[in-house]
């Protein structure tokens, strides 16, 4: 991906705008000001603005390093309609195979190796590999557990190396795995119609990876594989938040109504654990606006893998393409990839409970998708590939 010029780094305090500290949109999945009820509607507005609201902590009195290093965020209820009552699930519907799934699920996790069922590689993967992380254990990937598209549609071929390539082998748990939040509650039960499988990738500790950061998180590992490590994404205000600073010790930290690159902490060891925390960073500054400006408008069709729709605004929310199919007719087969809030694993979409793809055809004038209103084609993005 195309990143800032370097000169913007040279400062020992790199100060944004006070509209980047603005606490973030949504009850999709960039938080507002306090706890609020999710509509599931999104009011208009420009990319620019819903970038600048921002979504890292709000002035609590609390000393600087305590705001920027606490990774932690309101959980707000998610959009209203009997798929999403999350919430409801958590507190009434802890009954015993609910229960029990959850249990079983965090007790799998931390199952993580080199190499992987089904020869996936932790050098491919490379959360796999990294022992700090709660993972629940792959079984296969992607492309086996949906070897077929719809009938009269055909794979498109993606460049070897590519984002693209790289989704379609990402490792997937074990059939029958619910997605639980970060604090592993159910959110929903394995045998939800729109829930075809769940990624064997962590959630993380805090309520931080949801719709966007999933996407973000995705990109990244790709990048961490290929051996990349001049990687940045950007704040809501649009500044850089690079992996070099986080691994030279500095942390943007909120200062009054400025967030700022602060020396915190020695420098570390750039490894997939650091990695890890510098996402984390990433989430708690980051939103969907900030999503949309950072990558590249996108015709519908020309859909591949690794595309995304994104809609920011308060609230926001966005979701991966993680293969696509193509028909002789013009229509697209594609599978889709989210989280959500709170923070919860990453799961492989179902529009209904017959089918794992989504049929898309040039009368379309957006994608559905089971949990959120329509995405119009002008919010599909694409990253650079470096």
């Amino acid at each position: 991906m195309t990143h800032r010029s370097p000169a913007l780094f040279l400062s020992p305090s790199v100060v944004l705008t006070a509209a980047a500290l603005a606490v973030g949109s949504a009850a999709g999945c960039d938080p507002a000001p306090g706890p609020r009820e999710a509509t599931g509607e999104a009011p208009g507005g420009e990319i620019a603005s819903a970038a600048a609201s921002g979504r890292g902590a709000a002035s609590t009195g609390e000393p600087a390093a305590a705001v920027a290093l606490s990774g932690s965020r309101s959980e707000v209820a998610a959009p209203a309609g009997e798929a999403r009552a999350g919430g409801a699930r958590e507190a009434r519907a802890g009954g015993a195979r609910e229960a029990r799934e959850a249990r079983e699920a965090r007790e799998s996790a931390s199952r993580s190796a080199p190499a992987a069922a089904g020869g996936i590689s932790a050098a491919s993967y490379p959360w796999l590999g990294d022992a700090t992380l709660e993972v629940p254990a792959p079984v296969d990937t992607l492309v086996e557990r949906f070897p077929s598209p719809p009938a009269g549609f055909t794979r498109v071929d993606v460049p070897d190396g590519s984002f693209g390539a790289w989704l379609r082998r990402l490792p997937l748990a074990a059939p029958g795995t619910p997605v639980l939040s970060n604090s592993g509650g159910v959110i929903l039960p394995s045998d939800h119609q729109n829930l075809a499988a769940v990624v064997a990738i962590d959630v993380g500790k805090a309520d931080l990876q949801q719709c966007a950061d999933a996407i973000i998180r995705l990109h990244a590992e790709w990048r961490w594989a290929r051996g990349d490590r001049d990687l940045s994404y950007r704040a809501g205000a649009g500044v850089e938040l690079p992996f070099a600073r986080w691994t030279r010790g500095e942390r943007p930290v909120q200062r009054g109504e400025a967030l700022v690159w602060e020396p915190r902490t020695k420098a570390g060891e750039a490894d997939h654990a650091t990695f890890r925390a510098w996402l984390d960073g990433v989430f708690t500054w980051s939103n969907t606006g900030a999503l949309a400006q950072q990558t590249q408008a996108v015709a519908a069709e020309v859909i591949a893998p690794g595309d995304f729709v994104v809609q920011p605004g308060t609230p926001g929310h966005a979701v991966l393409v993680l293969d696509v199919a193509r028909g002789s007719d013009g229509r697209a087969a594609l599978l889709l990839g989210q989280s959500f809030m709170p923070a919860q694993n990453v799961q492989v979409l179902r529009p209904n409970a017959t089918s794992s793809w989504f049929v898309i055809g040039p009368e379309d004038e957006a994608l559905r998708t089971p949990f959120w209103k329509p995405f119009p084609w002008r919010w599909l993005r694409r990253f650079g590939e470096g």
